[in-house]
């Protein structure tokens, strides 16, 4: 099995964890110009010696220079559809053609616009209950961002900054091992069941029913 990143146009990490997953991926895929570009900056600083190619640049190219169009022409992708946004474009890419792949980190997908900054985040849950197949998660400087659609234990380690979001507010959500309970939360808004803690390893998030939960952890 293989890991593969997703490089968005938000803001390039530049801390070393997410910086790592993209030096061991298998796979590289770019949304369109801006990620490229952002990818070409940092190349040499995260793989040095050994620098490496993307396998594909994902989009509609409105972001990508002739230069760059003409200098990657054989690894463009280019899909002129509206409907779904680059990110998705490229995930939908991967999971058409590297069936091996059973992790997928969306990396530069936050930050400078705080409406892509949110449509991203709600994404994961979207492919959570559509897009069956590798995990996948969101990571930035940060935050690690995540979805979950059932009752599930999270080994998540003690003392991590937790956020739960969900577009449910039908939602009953109890929780165990974290410094406040969520039994209580309507999610009727974004904040409600934020600014958490853990206080054990593990925590179990129990559903009333199957919904879309969005975990952030620090």
């Amino acid at each position: 099995m293989s890991t593969a990143v997703i490089i968005g146009g938000g803001d390039f990490p530049r801390k070393p964890y997410p910086r790592e997953l993209i030096r061991r991926a298998d796979v590289i895929v770019c949304c369109d110009g801006n990620a490229l570009k952002a990818f070409l900056r940092n190349r040499e600083s995260i793989f040095g010696e050994n620098s490496r190619e993307p396998d594909a640049i994902v989009g509609d190219m409105d972001s990508l220079s002739p230069a760059l169009a003409k200098k990657y022409s054989k690894l463009l992708v280019r899909i002129k559809e509206q409907d779904d946004n680059d990110q998705t474009k490229a995930l939908r890419f991967i999971l058409n053609n590297f069936p091996d792949v059973d992790t997928v980190h969306f990396i530069a997908a936050t930050g400078k616009r705080e409406d892509h900054t949110v449509g991203n985040l709600g994404l994961l849950m979207e492919y959570a209950r559509s897009l069956p197949g590798p995990a996948l998660d969101m990571v930035s400087d940060y935050s690690t961002a995540f979805a979950v659609t059932d009752s599930c234990k999270l080994f998540l380690g003690k003392g991590r900054r937790i956020s739960i979001f969900s577009p449910d507010n039908s939602l009953k959500l109890t929780s165990k091992g974290l410094q406040w309970q969520t039994s209580g939360v309507v999610f009727d808004n974004w904040w409600p069941a934020t600014l958490n803690r853990t206080m054990e390893d593990a925590v179990q998030l129990t559903f009333s029913h199957k919904s879309l939960v969005l975990i952030i952890t620090d």
